[in-house]
């Protein structure tokens, strides 16, 4: 998937939120004057602005995360350094998350400032190339602002999905007689039907950034579409033969779209990849790319942060 397609892509995805959701906010509220649409919309703006705002040290608190002292770690740090010149932009604060999966998010807010954390699981089980390539591929994300552009795009679903449930529970509780309460019923469904279909698209454009910030990895890191379709798959299978309660560690929650991998549908790959008892890194690259990839996998594609690993190795080999 060329970056020019990716960008134009991003682009017209984001254009169709936009654009989808002024058109059914129009049409969902002309003509009825019984809800303040300003006071939702800086309610459900500001709460996801402070969110962001903190959102860092809940993640430290959720994942463990401690900052990784340079002298216990020096590689590490370095190659954090390097891919950041590399790239143009400042190096961030490199972290370490005391989880057993492994996996890697950048993330950051004015606040905390940049920063990037790989997880315990994953300085054991990838080699340092490995993890130099999920390095670049986490700072392609502080490069592209992906966190600002995702909560950007993530408001609007969420201004429908309060907008939805405040008409449905004040027609079906007191409100009704006075405000037309079957019309605002119908307009509440209405809003949680866009809500959904706003999120698939939301969800959308959350895959197609982490395919971008793939090809940031193989463009700002030496032989880094190898390095790096290795470690997705080494990733991948670590976390599809953990047992079922240990894949995600604490609740993943709104932050699983930060992770290189999602660990929330790792038991979508679990069935195929668990069986794969092959020998070296390459052979487990080509045996994940040779899968077809099902119709039932497509569907829940629809519904995950992250594309589907047989598609994401063959965009990464130039094979889609």
């Amino acid at each position: 998937m060329g970056l020019l397609r990716l960008r134009l892509s991003m682009l017209g995805t984001l254009a169709l939120i936009v654009g989808f959701s002024t058109l059914f906010f129009t049409v969902l509220l002309s003509g009825t004057g019984f809800f303040s649409l300003s006071t939702m919309i800086v309610f459900v703006v500001g709460f996801n602005v402070l969110q962001w705002l903190i959102a860092p040290y809940m993640i430290g608190a959720l994942y463990r995360v401690k900052e990784l002292p340079r002298s216990e770690q020096p590689w590490l740090h370095e190659a954090v350094a390097a891919i950041c010149r590399r790239t143009g932009i400042q190096a961030p604060r490199v972290m370490l998350a005391n989880l057993p999966l492994p996996n890697a998010f950048a993330y950051g807010s004015p606040l905390a400032g940049q920063r990037i954390a790989v997880t315990t699981g994953l300085l054991d089980t990838l080699e340092a190339e490995e993890v130099e390539a999920v390095l670049g591929h986490e700072i392609g994300h502080l490069k592209h602002r992906d966190v600002q552009i995702m909560m950007f795009a993530s408001v609007l679903p969420a201004i429908f999905y309060y907008l939805g449930t405040s008409l449905m529970w004040s027609s079906m509780w007191g409100g009704s007689r006075e405000r037309n309460g079957s019309g605002g019923l119908l307009i509440g469904v209405a809003a949680m039907a866009i809500y959904w279909v706003l999120t698939l698209f939301v969800l959308g454009l959350s895959r197609l950034r982490e395919y971008y910030a793939d090809q940031h990895g193989v463009q700002h890191v030496p032989d880094g579409a190898r390095k790096l379709s290795e470690a997705l798959a080494k990733i991948s299978t670590a976390s599809a033969r953990r047992p079922r309660g240990q894949r995600t560690g604490p609740s993943a929650g709104s932050f699983r779209s930060l992770f290189i991998s999602d660990p929330d549908h790792s038991a979508q790959d679990a069935v195929a990849l668990s069986r794969m008892s092959v020998r070296g890194d390459v052979e487990l690259v080509r045996e994940i790319m040779s899968r077809k990839v099902s119709g039932a996998e497509r569907f829940v594609e629809l519904f995950s942060t992250h594309p589907n690993i047989v598609k994401r190795l063959r965009a990464l080999q130039g094979r889609q």
